[in-house]
């Protein structure tokens, strides 16, 4: 028998996407991190998403690059389609809970107290459920009643933006253009037209006027630039961070086979032979000599137990990011900052030393005297320098 859980996953999307830009800084809702805390929990075989996709077009690309099924749900027929998607969401949980018996665990994307039933009833059937929600969106009541759940700004990968107050005003209408009501917004009114002026002194009115200036053409619409390549982390980034997130959501230890099937959940396309190994053992080898992994016997000849060295406390991290900052000229983008620090360290993470953001990790070292931040208008982005710039 396989003991791999099987996931099914239903977002309620309209609640965590508007979650996310209302309380966390209007930032954009990303499934990635979700993605990746599920890898490690097992594997999952269905992803739906419910909403009315024309308020998030944007939106969708990204979930299809999940391979999340969107499930349309449309809401201008008036207020009796109010609750549709959470009905449509509920009655497509208990028809699987039934007809697969296979699905061992449910997790439940929202943050929505409604659920709290459907919740309920899925444990009663002997499945264990998930939640993940926004934290300050989040019903008190739907947490308690599930197996475990992750809050949203929690997750490694999830960095909520904390801009200066004039910087504010620029986040994203939590709608895409619906007004906070929920319906859609009203165009702006159309300017009045110009009266047309009146004859200059001494100009027959008979007489055409001066014919007026021709406006330029407008700019032709350009093409939308392709999106960039996503740099892909290093192998060294990709073992420590799926690592950790196996020690922490894992009771027993971790072998190199259940690292190496969680890193291909995250990354179908992974393999170590794009990193110049022959095969997955030389390249935790290579990464045990390097200090990044640590290597111990297994339960079986040629699958070793893997764990990650002792990290060190916040003091080591507070100078592992005064080194990288002197390293770099002793300026650094905050955007940038975080990869330096694990191209130095592969298995930091600001989480795993009780913060909920880099941001927030870098202002505990401002105020520990190692280092300063400061706005720059021009780059749009934190300068992070030593104190003593």
């Amino acid at each position: 028998m396989d003991p791999e859980e099987r996931l099914a996953v239903f977002l309620d999307y309209d609640n965590l996407a508007l979650g996310a830009r209302e309380h966390l800084g209007g930032m954009a809702f990303d499934f990635g991190p979700i993605a990746d805390a599920l890898a490690v929990r097992g594997r999952v075989v269905v992803r739906r998403a419910y909403a009315d996709w024309s308020y998030f077009d944007e939106d969708r690309r990204a979930l299809t690059r999940h391979q999340v099924e969107l499930i349309e749900m449309p809401q201008r027929m008036g207020a009796s389609r109010k609750n549709a998607a959470d009905i449509k969401m509920v009655v497509d949980a208990i028809e699987m809970a039934f007809e697969r018996d296979y699905i061992s665990t449910f997790v439940m994307c929202t943050g929505d107290s409604d659920f709290t039933p459907l919740v309920h009833k899925l444990r009663e059937l002997n499945k264990r459920v998930i939640g993940v929600g926004v934290e300050n969106s989040t019903s008190r009541l739907l947490p308690p009643a599930c197996d475990e759940f992750l809050f949203y700004e929690r997750l490694e990968g999830v960095d909520v933006p904390d801009e200066p107050v004039e910087h504010r005003a620029r986040a994203a209408n939590p709608r895409r253009g619906r007004s906070r009501g929920g319906a859609p917004a009203a165009p702006a009114p159309e300017p009045a037209a110009a009266p047309e002026p009146a004859p200059a002194v001494g100009q027959d009115k008979d007489r055409p006027a001066d014919p007026a200036p021709v406006p330029e053409p407008a700019p032709e619409p350009q093409e939308a630039p392709e999106e960039r390549e996503v740099e892909k982390p290093t192998l060294e980034v990709r073992v420590a961070q799926t690592l950790s997130d196996l020690q922490s959501s894992t009771n027993g230890a971790v072998t190199a086979s259940l690292l190496k099937r969680t890193l291909l959940r995250k990354d179908p396309t992974f393999s170590e032979a794009a990193y110049g190994f022959r095969g997955f053992g030389q390249a935790l080898r290579h990464l045990a000599e390097q200090g990044v992994v640590e290597l111990a016997d297994g339960p079986a000849a040629g699958d070793p137990e893997v764990s990650l060295p002792e990290q060190g406390d916040l003091a080591q991290a507070f100078s592992l990011l005064r080194t990288v900052i002197e390293d770099a000229g002793g300026a650094v983008a905050l955007s940038g900052l975080k990869n330096q620090l694990r191209q130095q360290q592969p298995a930091f993470s600001e989480k795993a030393l009780g913060f909920g953001g880099f941001l927030q990790f870098c202002k505990a070292a401002q105020a520990d005297g190692v280092a300063r931040l400061r706005w720059d208008p021009e780059a749009d982005d934190y300068m992070v320098t030593t104190s003593g710039r």
